[in-house]
């Protein structure tokens, strides 16, 4: 007879529907977890992106407009050239003034004029960011004006328009503009020596026939915020400003240290 084995059925592993219940949720939990993770890098990014570029254009306008400004009434060689020769009257401008202005009351605020003569080879930077490549030995005369139009500071040089920084029009998300530019004019009132006294708006300096004896500037530039959005505060216990506005002090190079 054929001999007969017996012995115990050997019991299979396996995981029970709620053992695979649970690891499914742990899952779900860690991979949410990670989503969480990659969309808050992925808005910290962003952030600093847009505050890297806010603090780019801020640092580039006030550049820009402290080279100009602190050329203002330059000329080239005072054995041959004098103010009034390398400045001669235009508009509101008398003959060798250097400076002039408007007040704005409201945004995009006030203007800013400035008259310079340079020549070739003296490395004095106008407001392309490039000095007299005419290869003229004579004086050449440079007017600039700054304001703030559709959300960009600009510099018109001599009838030639110059975007500075600023995003024009309000199509792009979290763009950074320019909203507003506002001046206030460090003046010597005795005309004594070249210590600011008093501050004053283009209008106040107007009224005082003072514009030859502004030593120094307070530049203010106003930008959106890019990271305020009127929605993503709520509930945060954060709020973000709308505007974010800058203010350098900018002395006129010709006016500034102790007067003869």
């Amino acid at each position: 007879m054929r001999a007969l084995h017996h012995g115990k059925r050997r019991a299979q592993n396996g995981l029970t529907l709620i053992e695979l219940l649970v690891a499914l949720a742990i899952g779900i939990f860690l991979l949410g977890g990670l989503g969480i993770m990659v969309q808050n890098n992925k808005r910290t990014f962003s952030s600093q992106n847009q505050l890297a570029q806010l603090q780019d254009s801020e640092r580039l306008a006030m550049t820009m407009m402290s080279d100009v400004i602190q050329s203002a009434g330059y000329f080239p060689n005072p054995t041959l050239n004098t103010a009034t020769s390398s400045m001669v009257a235009a508009g509101s401008m008398g003959s060798g003034q250097a400076l002039i202005g408007t007040t704005g009351t409201t945004p995009p605020g006030d203007t800013l004029t400035v008259r310079y003569a340079t020549t070739t080879g003296d490395g004095i930077l106008n407001c392309s960011g490039l000095p007299n490549t005419t290869g003229s030995v004579a004086p050449t005369l440079y007017t600039s004006v700054f304001s703030v139009v559709n959300g960009q500071l600009i510099c018109n040089m001599n009838g030639v328009v110059y975007p500075l920084v600023g995003i024009a029009g309000t199509t792009v998300a979290n763009a950074v503009s320019v909203t507003n530019l506002s001046i206030l004019y460090g003046v010597n009132s005795t005309g004594t020596d070249n210590n600011v006294d008093s501050y004053m708006t283009a209008a106040q300096v107007t009224a005082a026939a003072v514009w030859n004896s502004v030593i120094s500037m307070q530049v203010s530039l106003t930008f959106t915020n890019p990271l305020y959005s009127a929605t993503a505060q709520q509930g945060q216990g954060t709020t973000q400003p709308q505007t974010i506005t800058f203010t350098r002090d900018i002395g006129v190079m010709n006016k500034s240290g102790i007067q003869p």
